[in-house]
C-alpha cells in the first residue's frame, strides 16, 4: 500500500471548535495508527472573513491538544492560480464550461420552478452553445462563470463511505455546478480537490456537513485524471436538544481555548471528544493517548450524531458533566510528574507562583499537588479551591462558617489547640491527632467538634482530604496562627 496521506484544513474564520478538534483528531488518530502522514491545511480563500488571530488561534489550540502535523501549514490562498489553471484544464477537455447567464435570469428561473412547485437545477442553456457563441461573448467580454458538466449518461456517482459505507448518487440529481465565480475565484468544491490531489491525499476525513458535496467533487477528481480517494465522513456533535453547537447559541463553550482557559488538561478532552462519535469496543472511558492511537478504526466510528451534553450552570458545572468527570480522572491518576508543570503553569498565569516552591519547598509543593487532586476535576482548582494551602490570603466560605464555627465553645477550644500544637517538638499526623484528640477527651466532647471546626479554621472550607493530612500539609506555624484568628469569627 501506499503512503496514507491524510489533512485536516479548517477555515480561519473564527475560533477551533471542538467538533474540529475531533476530525483533526481522527485524522491524526489514523495517520499514526497506519504511519502515515498527517497535514494541516488553512483553507483561506474566503478573503473577507479569514484572520490572522484565527489562524493563530487553530494553531495554538493543535499545538496544545498535542496534535502534532507532518508537513504544512499550507495556506489555500498560496495554490489558486493552481485552481484556476486545472478548472482552465476542465474547460478545455470539455468536462467543464463557460456560463454567461445573468444573476436576473438564474432568479427568474429559479421562481418559475418553485411556482410550478419543482426543486430548480441550472437548465444546462450555456453547456449548449457553440464555439462562435462563446467566442461572441467572450469579445463582449461578458462576464461569465465556469461551471462542471455533469455527464448525462444515465449514470451514478458511487463510493463506499468508509462510516456510511455504499453511497449512491444519479447523475440526473446533481446540477452543473459553480467552479470558478464570475471575479475568477474559484469555489471550495473545486479548491479542496485540487489542493488534496496535489498534495497527494489518500483519505478524507471530515464532517457528515460535507457529505453532499462528495459525489460533485469524486466528479470533479475523474475529470482531472487524479486518484479518487477515500471518504470516511464523521457524524455531528449536537447539543442535548440534537441541535449543532455554535458560539452563537453556546458561547465559549464550544471552543477549545475555553477548556485550555478552564484548566482542561489536553489527554482528557481528546479521550472525552474521541468517544463522541467513536467507541474502542469495550466496557471503559478512559484511554491514553497510545492506546486511542492502536484501537482507533472506522469500523468503530458510530453513524448516529454525538450528544454533547451542554450545561449553563455555577462556576463547577459550566459543561458535560461527563467531560469534567473524565479530566477529574486524569487530574487523580496522571502521573504527578506529568502533572506537576500543568498544576504550575496554573500558579504562573496567576501570579502565584514563589521561587521557594522551586527550592526549598519544591517536595512540600509537589505533596500538597498530591494530596489536593484527588478532590479536584480541573487544574485550576488548585490555585483557586486550594488556595488556603498554598497562600494565606484566602476567603472563609459562609456556609462552612454557619456550619462549623458556629459553636461558642471553639471560641476557646481552637486557641487551645494552637497553644497545644505550638508546644509539639514534632508536628506530624500522630502527634497532631493525638494533641487534638486529647484536647476533645479533657473537654468532654466529640472530637468532631474540634476536627471540623479546625478544617474550616484552615481552609475556609467544610470538606476536603483527611483533616491531619491538612494540619501537617499547613505546617505548625500556619496552623497556629489560623486558628487563633478563626476564633475572632465565633460569636
Amino acid at each position: 500500500m501506499s503512503e496514507i496521506r491524510v489533512r485536516f484544513a479548517p477555515s480561519p474564520t473564527g475560533y477551533l471548535h471542538v467538533g474540529g478538534a475531533r476530525t483533526a483528531l481522527f485524522n491524526w488518530l489514523f495517520a499514526r495508527k497506519v504511519g502515515g502522514k498527517f497535514i494541516l491545511r488553512i483553507e483561506d480563500t474566503d478573503l473577507e472573513r479569514s484572520t490572522k488571530a484565527a489562524t493563530e488561534t487553530i494553531l495554538q489550540g493543535l499545538t496544545w491538544l498535542g496534535l502534532d502535523w507532518d508537513e504544512g501549514p499550507y495556506f489555500q490562498t498560496e495554490n489558486i492560480e493552481l485552481h484556476r489553471k486545472r478548472a482552465y484544464q476542465l474547460v478545455e477537455s470539455g468536462s467543464s464550461y463557460r456560463c454567461f447567464c445573468t444573476k436576473q435570469e438564474l432568479d427568474a428561473k429559479r421562481k418559475e420552478a418553485e411556482a410550478n412547485k419543482v426543486a430548480y437545477k441550472y437548465d444546462g442553456t450555456c453547456r449548449r452553445l457553440s464555439k462562435s457563441e462563446i467566442d461572441a461573448k467572450l469579445a463582449e467580454n461578458r462576464p461569465f462563470v465556469i461551471r462542471f458538466a455533469v455527464p448525462q449518461d444515465g449514470q451514478a456517482v458511487t463510493w463506499n463511505d468508509l462510516v456510511y459505507g455504499e453511497q449512491v448518487k444519479q447523475h440526473s440529481d446533481i446540477e452543473d455546478f459553480v467552479m470558478i465565480r464570475a471575479d475568477g475565484s474559484p469555489l471550495y468544491i473545486l479548491s479542496n480537490v485540487v489542493d488534496d490531489a496535489d498534495q497527494r491525499v489518500t483519505h478524507v476525513v471530515r464532517g457528515q456537513d460535507g457529505l453532499p458535496n462528495t459525489p460533485k467533487q469524486i466528479l470533479i477528481y475523474k475529470a482531472l485524471g487524479e486518484p479518487v480517494p477515500n471518504f470516511a465522513h464523521l457524524p455531528l456533535i449536537l447539543d442535548n436538544s440534537r441541535a449543532k453547537l455554535s458560539k452563537r447559541f453556546h458561547g465559549d463553550v464550544v471552543m477549545v481555548s475555553f477548556y485550555q482557559e478552564r484548566g482542561f488538561i489536553p489527554d482528557a478532552l481528546l479521550n472525552f471528544l474521541a468517544l463522541l462519535g467513536w467507541s474502542p469496543g469495550m466496557d471503559r472511558e478512559i484511554f491514553s493517548r497510545q492506546e486511542m492511537i492502536e484501537l482507533f478504526s472506522f469500523e468503530g466510528v458510530n453513524r448516529s450524531n454525538g450528544v454533547f451534553n451542554f450545561r449553563k450552570g455555577d462556576e463547577r458545572n459550566w459543561t458535560d458533566p461527563k467531560a469534567l468527570w473524565m479530566n477529574a480522572e486524569y487530574v487523580s491518576k496522571t502521573d504527578l510528574t506529568t502533572l506537576l508543570p500543568m498544576v504550575i503553569e496554573e500558579f504562573k498565569s496567576r501570579g502565584m507562583w514563589r521561587e521557594e516552591y522551586e527550592k526549598e519547598k519544591a517536595e512540600w509543593f509537589a505533596k500538597t499537588v498530591d494530596l489536593l487532586r484527588a478532590r479536584y476535576r480541573t487544574l485550576v482548582d488548585f490555585p483557586t479551591l486550594g488556595r488556603a494551602y498554598f497562600e494565606d490570603d484566602f476567603t472563609y466560605e459562609d456556609a462552612a462558617v454557619s456550619k462549623n464555627l458556629k459553636d461558642p465553645l471553639l471560641k476557646e477550644l481552637l486557641p487551645a489547640l494552637a497553644e497545644r500544637f505550638a508546644a509539639l517538638e514534632f508536628f506530624t499526623l500522630e502527634t497532631t491527632e493525638e494533641a487534638l484528640r486529647k484536647l476533645a477527651e479533657e473537654s468532654g466532647i466529640k472530637a468532631g467538634l474540634i476536627i471540623n471546626g479546625a478544617r474550616t479554621a484552615l481552609t475556609g472550607q467544610s470538606v476536603g482530604p483527611g483533616m491531619f493530612d491538612v494540619i501537617v500539609t499547613i505546617g505548625q506555624k500556619r496552623c497556629v496562627e489560623r486558628l487563633k484568628k478563626a476564633a475572632q469569627l465565633i460569636s
